[in-house]
């Protein structure tokens, strides 16, 4: 997921000014390559057009530029460890969700260095997402009804792991569960999307409390990867190979499928974050056997 920068935005409007020409702002490669054989999930951009996608196999970060395309791995692999979602916070740190570990960690992402390991829960589970607000990161759990926070004091100070029972609308059934998360942008509000049911519910970060969001008679099956960009939800059907647009109401009680869109370079996405007008996929390719000479990459889309 998916902390997004202005920063971009300033710098082209700068070069306007200067009147140096727009047209090198539209560069940025379609299709970014990522390591052959390393079964990329997650997504965060963060300043500078820098993103880092999570390897499911291995737990590495890969870091690379949305301007050049290039990158290398930030964080080792290690055979115990596998990265599913990712995000950023305001303080430069990478909080990443441990899949079937029922880990999370936390590394510097300007040097990787690992700040904070967690044990969330144990297994069996699936820690799939991660948002960070202001006062926490919360973490989704495909399996168990349960989202996990860490607290992040005012002073940016890591508290103790909690585990928040998920109640209300929400029913877990076979197959995954909760999977993407979003908060709304003062964290009052957490959006989940269950990917079995093709449900989107509101969920009260303090209490776990979820309220199911009305589609009217519309769902989202296979939903992964989630981004909320104002009221604008995009919803990535991963084995459907499309994004969903959703405008949401400003309760958060109904929302409406405006569109759905797709691409001939997606290959199963996972999840998505944006960049300014672009959005950025990751291809999963879940229905693609992975081998050490796999192919794998983050393909550009632009909002519908």
């Amino acid at each position: 997921m998916r902390t997004r920068f202005l920063l971009l935005a300033a710098s082209i409007a700068v070069a306007a000014v200067c009147g140096v020409a727009l047209a090198a702002a539209d560069t940025f490669p379609e299709t970014i390559g990522l390591p052959d054989g390393f079964r990329p999930e997650g997504i965060a951009i963060g300043p500078r057009a820098t993103f880092y996608v999570g390897s499911i196999g291995t737990g590495a970060v890969y870091r690379g530029s949305l301007r050049t395309g290039a990158g290398a791995e930030l964080v080792p692999g290690d055979g115990g460890r596998s990265a599913i979602g990712v995000d950023l916070d305001q303080r430069g740190r990478l909080f990443v969700a441990g899949g079937a570990t029922g880990q999370a960690y936390v590394y510097d992402a300007k040097t990787g260095t690992e700040i904070a390991t967690y044990a969330l829960t144990v297994p069996p589970t699936f820690v799939n997402d991660v948002i960070v607000t202001s006062t926490g990161a919360y973490f989704t759990d495909s399996t168990n009804p349960f989202l996990y926070r860490i607290p992040i004091g005012r002073n940016g100070e890591l508290g103790a792991a909690e585990a928040i029972p998920l109640g209300g609308d929400i029913v877990y059934g076979p197959g995954n569960n909760a999977n993407g998360i979003e908060a709304t942008p003062n964290g009052k509000t957490l959006v989940i999307v269950q990917s079995n049911t093709g449900q989107l519910f509101a969920v009260s970060p303090e209490s776990g409390n979820t309220d199911e969001i009305d589609l009217g008679g519309e769902s989202v099956p296979n939903g992964d990867g989630i981004l909320l960009d104002g009221r604008t939800l995009y919803v990535v059907q991963n084995r459907l190979n499309q994004v969903a647009v959703i405008d949401l109401a400003s309760s958060l009680a109904t929302g409406t499928v405006v569109t759905r869109f797709t691409d001939d370079d997606l290959d199963v996405p996972s999840t998505i974050d944006e960049l300014g007008h672009r959005l950025y996929a990751v291809n999963a390719r879940f229905t693609t056997p992975p081998t050490p000479t796999t192919k794998y990459s983050v393909t550009q889309l632009q909002k519908p």
